[in-house]
């Protein structure tokens, strides 16, 4: 029903090397050489801070109350998205808070912080990533048309006259660093230029925008491209809003897609000058809270010690969890300054036992979530014990009667095997050293290059030394089986021979039928059959070939009969190294990950974890005050039935809008899985006083 999870290490994913092209290309190109956000505002003419243009929203600044909700990172797996949209939709969900039940009803708006899609921005990953979950969860309109291209927004239901009167939820995106990736065409096509996702209006017209929420409560979207900054434009107009629309008292809330307070401190950097700027000079206290998403888990940290001289803000928080592979939170423990200001940890999600717990999974199921990856890492193994092939001096393991001996004999074998791969090969040794240089940029640049230099070699000599030892116990079992007579007895064509005395016991020729066939088929008949029967008989022929090579050399072996035991020893070395290459690097990755703090990236989208997903819900109340609940689910349903209940609406309220429906969602939890609707809780609460 639903796509699965990205195989981020698949070997044989062309949307992830469409990614790794895209990311290039961007790279290149967009950065700093063409910036849509600039086109944007050339095009919408935006000057200064006129009250009709294309960036400020004020429409539901007049009601006494708001109901609304942030998620990002959504568009990965479809359970978990439509999970996450299934709770967003429900009119009034049932969470559990402190062992009590509360009722928190459904956003009159959703903001998505960024990565709507993955792995890349395209009409396939966000049609069935993302559009078709919140299509089930909440449907659009009778009048919705998937191909229509919103020219004049927005585009209302007939009988709403403005955004003002109407009374459905609405949708308000920024784009991540995914959706920029083909420089935000997708994007602004599937958001800036439909109307609806799924039941939620999209009145959006451009990648970054202003909401003026009631109760003085303002939300600015920030489009931080690839460059983890807003451009000057963007700048320029957010300052010149502030000057003149945005009181004293007021309180903003700013939304980004990087959490740029937890990345610079890991990475110990400094980004986002603009951003910076406009929230300590600029806004000057009014910013209030901070969301974001990038980061694929929950955190809440509070300023300690608030003072309006530097700017600082209140509430940092980060919630990627709307759909994406999970992100560990351990990694992150120790953040506690920003802007100048001290922070201290409120609430985590999952907790950072659960996290580190989490990580050993890349020990226990690496290959079985990313079975794929065997395509590259049984290649790897290969070239790396290419030129150890075959290995004809094995007397003293086999020949050693004492367990000890054979230990000892089997590491002096492997270490001559390696020494002389680093002596006289080129293939392996040329493999060794580019694998080298992969490991050394893969290691995370935030620690120092000798220690880059120090992992990379330990990854590496541990793969090395893997694939000697595996190439070595494929070498004894042929030894022994030869030794034993079980192969190499009988030449390269045993199957053939067998086949000609079956054939000629049972199938007698006396016409000389066959021999007119040979001569009139060039002699294709029988030679076809006997190279194609020599092909099935791989053991047999990995053994006659070594059997020569160790007696002749392989100077005196035919290329051809090179390849074939190259060909067949590769398949039965594939088969043998797959699961130990998986094991290997699972072990790299969680040893990093919780002894070091990193990969912290590669070593959960590896995993694949489509559980804890949540989303924040805020309120902006009568009294002006913000109060802001965070909804987590642990377990996401994988099994989906057609919801009777929505099946019975569907055929007893026909004229209604899906928002007005009770049960507004096509698909239910297959039992026994427990609904999500009703098992959902909130795993962090706080409450923002006006200023």
């Amino acid at each position: 029903m639903f796509l699965d999870m990205v195989p981020w290490y698949s070997g044989t994913s062309a949307d992830l090397f469409k990614t790794a092209f895209d990311l290039l290309v961007s790279v290149t190109l967009f950065l700093g050489r063409f910036d849509m956000r600039t086109m944007q505002a050339a095009m919408a003419k935006a000057q200064a801070c006129g009250k009709k243009d294309d960036f400020l929203y004020n429409h539901l600044s007049q009601r006494e109350e708001l109901w609304f909700d942030f998620m990002a990172d959504t568009g990965d797996g479809g359970n978990p998205t439509y999970t996450v949209a299934r709770l967003l939709a429900k009119p009034l969900l049932n969470v559990d808070m402190d062992g009590k039940r509360k009722f928190l009803p459904r956003g009159d708006l959703l903001l998505i912080g960024g990565d709507l899609a993955y792995p890349n921005p395209s009409p396939y990953s966000y049609e069935n990533r993302l559009f078709r979950p919140f299509e089930y969860a909440l449907q659009p309109p009778d009048f919705y048309n998937p191909a229509h291209i919103a020219v004049k927004k927005p585009e209302l239901p007939k009988g709403v006259k403005s955004l003002d009167t109407y009374e459905g939820p609405q949708c308000f995106a920024i784009p991540g660093n995914h959706d920029w990736l083909d420089g935000l065409e997708i994007f602004v096509r599937y958001i800036c230029h439909k109307s609806w996702l799924g039941g939620w209006l999209l009145p959006q017209k451009k990648s970054y925008f202003a909401l003026q929420l009631p109760q003085g409560w303002w939300v600015f979207g920030l489009d931080q491209a690839l460059h983890a900054d807003i451009d000057i434009l963007q700048f320029r107009y957010f300052s010149e809003l502030v000057r003149k629309q945005v009181k004293k008292k007021d309180s903003v809330i700013i939304m980004t897609h990087e959490p740029s307070w937890l990345l610079d401190w890991y990475w110990d950097i400094s980004t986002g000058p603009n951003v910076s700027n406009l929230i300590q000079d600029v806004l000057k206290g009014r910013c209030r809270i901070r969301v974001a998403g990038d980061l694929h888990h929950y955190f809440h940290h509070s300023v300690v010690n608030k003072s309006s001289k530097n700017g600082s803000i209140e509430h940092l928080l980060v919630n990627g969890c709307a759909g994406a592979f999970l992100h560990p939170t351990h990694v992150f423990a120790k953040f506690n300054q920003f802007l100048g200001s001290s922070y201290e940890k409120k609430a985590v999600y999952p907790s950072f036992e659960d996290s580190q717990r989490i990580a050993l999974g890349n020990i226990l199921k690496f290959r079985k979530k990313n079975w794929r990856f065997d395509v590259i890492g049984g290649i790897v193994y290969f070239v790396l014990a290419f030129s150890s092939f075959p290995q004809c001096d094995l007397e003293n393991i086999l020949q050693d009667t004492n367990s000890t001996g054979r230990f000892q004999g089997f590491f002096h074998a492997l270490w001559m095997a390696i020494s002389n791969m680093m002596e006289y090969s080129y293939i392996s040794l040329g493999g060794t050293l580019v694998l080298l240089v992969i490991a050394y940029f893969f290691v995370p640049s935030k620690i120092s290059r000798k220690r880059r230099l120090f992992l990379g070699l330990v990854h590496v000599i541990a793969h090395l030394a893997a694939a000697m030892i595996l190439m070595l116990l494929l070498e004894i079992g042929v030894e022994i089986c030869i030794r034993h007579g079980l192969l190499g007895t009988a030449g390269y064509h045993t199957l053939y021979e067998w086949y000609r005395s079956v054939e000629n016991e049972h199938f007698p020729d006396p016409t000389g039928l066959k021999a007119r066939i040979q001569f009139w088929s060039l002699g294709l008949y029988p030679a076809c059959i006997k190279y194609l029967m020599s092909a099935f008989d791989v053991p047999e022929v990995i053994a006659v070939t070594r059997i020569n090579i160790c007696k002749n050399g392989m100077t005196a072996l035919p290329r051809a009969y090179a390849l074939v035991y190259y060909v067949g020893v590769f398949f039965y070395y594939w088969v043998l190294s797959t699961p130990v290459v998986s094991l290997v690097f699972g072990c790299y990755l969680y040893i990093c990950i919780n002894w070091f703090n990193l990969h912290f990236d590669e070593a959960f989208s590896s995993l694949r974890i489509s559980n804890y997903k949540s989303f924040t819900r805020f309120h902006v109340n009568k009294a002006g005050n913000l109060e802001v609940y965070t909804i987590a689910v642990d377990k996401v349903p994988r099994e989906w039935v057609l919801d009777p209940q929505w099946e019975e609406e569907q055929l007893s309220k026909t004229n209604i809008p899906s928002y007005e429906r009770e049960y507004p969602s096509t698909w239910a939890p297959q039992w026994p899985f427990p609904d999500p609707n009703y098992n959902a809780r909130v795993v962090d609460h706080f409450v923002i006083d006006r200023l």
